[in-house]
């Protein structure tokens, strides 16, 4: 079944090289934990193999190519480009089943690695009253209230989870609110130390912003401690999630003639 199925990868990419390239250190780890499986990637943008030539070299000697977008929020890149993407590569290889498993999303899994990272934040500020430690869950904004409502749904989980009197969400772009507004809130409300929590998977452009921001603030905010999170791709639960969609990819093949594969219950 290897030798039929291609694998492909999908990262949003990055104007950073450094992002890309960690994209294709992350197909490399995959490809290592699948010995003999064809596992490939391309990008949405912003890097030298773009969708449609990932697609066309999937394709290449390949029964069923079965997409696997390394993406957390379900907004335009998902709903819109992967799936015309997916008409037009079946146009050109008519006899190859093109499928596509469930972006990552923002489920359990990620809900644990971002808890687990906010202990390592409270830790690294040396374990605060968390009813003085605000917590910010940052992530990437969109024009698609779908996607917005994901992140919510974060920073609403490790509120219930946790003992913190505040845990605000903050985009860094196109939508509201701003980190630098967030910050100016809960500084006002009392907060001593803000832990904040990035929601990326790999570092760019905007990762090295986020640092630059948090400078600023500690600059402007002296009597507050920061504690900063990173990105957190290559965190074993993300492997394992992959994995999983890669497995069920499997399970259903070779009865498998759909084109989207369902999310496991």
């Amino acid at each position: 079944m290897s030798g039929e199925v291609t694998v492909l990868l999908v990262g949003h990419g990055s104007q950073r090289q450094a992002g890309n390239d960690e994209i294709l250190r992350f197909a490399a780890a995959c490809r290592a934990r699948h010995p003999g499986r064809r596992i490939e990637a391309c990008f949405i943008e912003h890097a030298e193999v773009l969708l449609e030539a990932g697609l066309d070299r999937a394709a290449r000697g390949a029964r069923r190519v079965v997409l696997v977008p390394l993406i957390l929020n379900a907004a335009g890149h998902v709903k819109g480009d992967l799936p015309d993407a997916l008409v037009s590569a079946r146009e050109r290889h008519p006899a190859v089943d093109f499928v596509c498993t469930p972006h990552l999303g923002m489920g359990r899994e990620v809900f644990a690695v971002l808890r687990a990272r906010l202990a390592g934040l409270m830790r690294e500020l040396d374990e605060p009253d968390p009813r003085t430690t605000g917590v910010i869950v940052l992530g990437r904004g969109s024009s698609d209230a779908d996607a917005n409502g994901e992140l919510a749904r974060m920073a609403r989980w490790l509120f219930e989870a946790g003992e913190h009197d505040l845990v605000d969400l903050a985009f860094t772009g196109v939508t509201w609110p701003r980190l630098e507004t967030v910050v100016q809130r809960q500084a006002r409300l009392g907060m001593t130390q803000i832990a904040v929590v990035p929601v990326y998977l790999f570092t760019g452009v905007l990762i090295e912003r986020i640092g630059a921001q948090v400078e600023r603030l500690r600059r402007q905010y002296p009597g507050v401690a920061f504690a900063l999170g990173s990105h957190f791709g290559f965190d074993p639960a993300i492997a394992a999630l992959v994995d999983a969609r890669i497995g069920a990819a499997d399970a259903c093949f070779p009865s498998l003639h759909s084109h989207v594969i369902s999310e496991p219950s």
